[in-house]
């Protein structure tokens, strides 16, 4: 592995076509994945949600979204701390992603009904909690579990010395779909030669190392050269999959993939967002530089993760098809 320093993380890739790579189906067993879902659906989550980027949620008005089949309405108030709520009305239903945000009060534009943060009848707020990076919120009655005050946060490097970027997609799956597919790196280099090459499962899932999967892989940049790292993947909670790298260029580096269900409990046609954040960070000195040109980078990282989430969303829509079908393989 190539530590930071002034030698070059690039590596020369073999020039091999990809049906000629090792074939991965037989380590990636089926009852293997399964079991390491199993362990990661049953943790605590404390009933939170990843709502959407942190930056997403603008100073100057409010923003709707909905998990569970909950309809929020989600803003800042006049100190800047994250809020959010039920999105319609107490009054008449209105939209309250519409409304006007005036000295941190909702301004429903239907009749001009002032909401704050004491609520209204059955009307109140929802605990939201904005770790500098993702907005989240705690819905109790959809999560059914024992509340946490916060949500359950990864690791993540050092917040002065990352350049992160969150991009979002959409697809008709349940979260634990999302969760499964993370759970199979073993279809890495298969599914996206674009990205990855080399990649090699060097340690399993077992219960007592927190269903820890430990990865070397060389991240392609051309047909010909990549960077070599190796990463663990693990999942902290029930819609959540964390990877670190942990030798390598970029170590401590993070991409967390969260699975936030749109749509209610069994409904038959689910629809889950994954909300996936980049934290990168390096110990080149370019990379000061880098953190410095933040808004002109970011567009390229939240490009290069929608590209694999593409991918990784018909995955994920497949093998709710077969459940759903009774035909999935175990």
């Amino acid at each position: 592995m190539t530590r930071p320093g002034r030698r070059s993380p690039l590596r020369l890739l073999p020039a091999s076509a990809w049906e000629r790579q090792p074939p991965t189906w037989q380590a990636a067993r089926p009852s293997l994945i399964a079991d390491a879902l199993k362990r990661a659906v049953n943790r605590p989550s404390g009933n939170w949600y990843v709502l959407t980027s942190s930056r997403d949620v603008p100073d100057d008005r409010p923003i709707g979204r909905t998990v569970a089949g909950v309809e929020l309405v989600v803003w800042r108030n006049s100190a800047g701390a994250l809020r959010a709520a039920p999105g319609a009305c107490p009054h008449l239903g209105a939209p309250l992603r519409e409304a006007a945000l005036c000295g941190g009060r909702l301004v429903c534009r239907w009749h001009g009904l002032a909401l704050d943060e004491g609520g209204m009848g059955d009307w109140h707020l929802f605990p939201a909690h904005d770790d500098g990076v993702l907005a989240w919120v705690r819905l109790d009655k959809v999560g059914g579990e024992e509340p946490t005050p916060l949500p359950v946060l990864p690791d993540r490097p050092a917040a002065a010395k990352t350049l992160d970027a969150v991009v979002t997609q959409v697809g008709g799956c349940e979260p634990e779909d999302v969760v499964a597919n993370r759970l199979d790196p073993w279809h890495g280099s298969w599914f996206h030669p674009y990205a990855f090459a080399r990649l090699t499962v060097v340690e399993e899932p077992e219960p007592h190392n927190g269903d820890r999967f430990l990865i070397d892989v060389a991240y392609r940049l051309t047909a010909r050269t990549g960077i070599p790292v190796r990463a663990a993947f693990a999942a902290p909670e029930p819609r959540t999959v964390v990877m670190h790298i942990l030798e390598g260029e970029g170590a401590t580096s993070a991409v967390e993939t969260h699975a936030t269900p749109l749509t209610p409990p069994g409904h038959p046609r689910p629809r889950t967002a994954v909300i996936e954040a980049v934290l990168a960070t390096s110990e080149r000195r370019g990379f000061a530089a880098a953190r410095l040109a933040a808004p002109l980078l970011r567009p390229f990282m939240r490009r290069a993760a929608a590209r694999l989430w593409r991918d990784d969303l018909a995955y994920a829509e497949r093998r709710r098809q077969l459940i759903s079908a009774g035909r999935f393989p175990g």
